[in-house]
């Protein structure tokens, strides 16, 4: 080959290629190893973050959350008047005493009930008006303020006012007596028969506005193409509503009756400012936390309260368990993405 000749033969570059099925080429891909190491501390990065991020949160949740759990396990097994090391070690002597007592399980009897009632009291009249407040009216904002008001005032507030109400020389009975309607001049109170559904009235009062702003959210969050098609077609308002607009909302009703389950499990304040530490069991408005209270921090028995508040947790954690297992389940099985399998 003349030296022309090499000036003018092309330059071949020789560069990695994987030649496909077909004979052609394609660029190779890097190093499986090097790959291998940069995901390996990408994902290295990406877990620290995340350590970095939720640490805060975890530290507080096992502080004020798990710990408090395990130490009232430990003291339920204990003799312990609240102060000094627990050394008067008595077993599940405690526990045995909590179902052998007919208050305590008047108390997880009237739970049950708060819990059915609040559901079938609250549920259908915070759909009602959130149906209502749904359309387009006039002072629209107002009504929803009124009905939410409730929900903010503390429950110190609102028990001390039920109560001066309510009371057997309370306003309610006096405006009933000037009235001439002595029929209803009662002991709403006191009286085992009423006491528990004037508790339910007073919770439907104070808890309504949550459950209707909820709904009201879940409302709004269903498309109006919807309910313009069914019309279209032919369907009267109630039937667009049974058919379209309560499955639809079936999410947020599910996700309430989950909050409202709990939160009846844990009442203690409004019984507790209302009707006192003594009246509740006999008017038949006890809870388990009331009961944790007074035969606990008032009976200076800390490892009994112990005990109770431990029994407490197990049940609601149970219920709650189940109500997730069972109900929730077709909620977050279409919310979670990436746990299936491809094909």
């Amino acid at each position: 080959m003349t030296d022309s000749t090499r000036e003018h033969a092309p330059v071949v570059v020789t560069s990695p290629v994987n030649l496909s099925k077909d004979g052609g080429s394609a660029a190779a891909l890097p190093p499986s190893g090097l790959a291998r190491r940069r995901g390996r501390g990408a994902g290295w990065a990406a877990r620290l973050e995340i350590a970095a991020m939720s640490a805060p949160a975890v530290v507080i949740f096992v502080t004020f959350v798990v710990l408090p759990v395990f130490l009232a396990a430990y003291y339920g097994f204990f003799r312990w008047k609240g102060y000094g090391k627990p050394t008067d070690f008595i077993g599940l002597h405690n526990y045995v005493i909590i179902f052998q007592d007919p208050l305590f399980m008047g108390a997880l009897k009237h739970n049950m009930e708060i819990l059915v009632l609040s559901l079938v009291m609250q549920g259908p009249v915070a759909i009602a008006f959130a149906l209502l407040l749904n359309k387009k009216m006039r002072g629209q904002s107002l009504i929803r303020v009124l009905i939410f008001v409730p929900y903010v005032i503390s429950e110190a507030v609102a028990g001390i006012g039920w109560s001066l109400l309510l009371g057997g020389q309370g306003a309610f009975n006096a405006l009933m007596r000037d009235m001439h309607l002595n029929f209803l001049d009662k002991d709403w109170l006191s009286n085992p028969r009423l006491a528990l559904w004037t508790l339910m009235i007073i919770l439907t009062w104070k808890y309504i506005g949550y459950a209707t702003i909820l709904f009201l959210a879940g409302l709004q969050g269903i498309p109006e193409e919807l309910n313009e098609a069914a019309a279209i077609d032919g369907a009267s308002y109630w039937q667009v509503q049974r058919r379209i607009t309560l499955p639809l909302l079936g999410p947020t009703v599910r996700i309430w009756a989950f909050l409202s389950i709990i939160g009846s499990l844990q009442l203690f304040d409004l019984v507790y400012i209302i009707w006192g530490q003594y009246v509740a069991s006999t008017a038949g408005t006890s809870t388990m936390a009331t009961y944790m209270n007074q035969n606990g921090r008032v009976s200076g028995n800390f490892g009994y309260g112990s005990a109770v508040a431990v029994v407490m947790f197990l049940i609601s954690l149970v219920i709650a368990l189940t109500y997730q297992r069972f109900v929730l389940r077709r909620d977050t099985d279409g919310a979670l993405t990436g746990g299936g399998k491809t094909r």
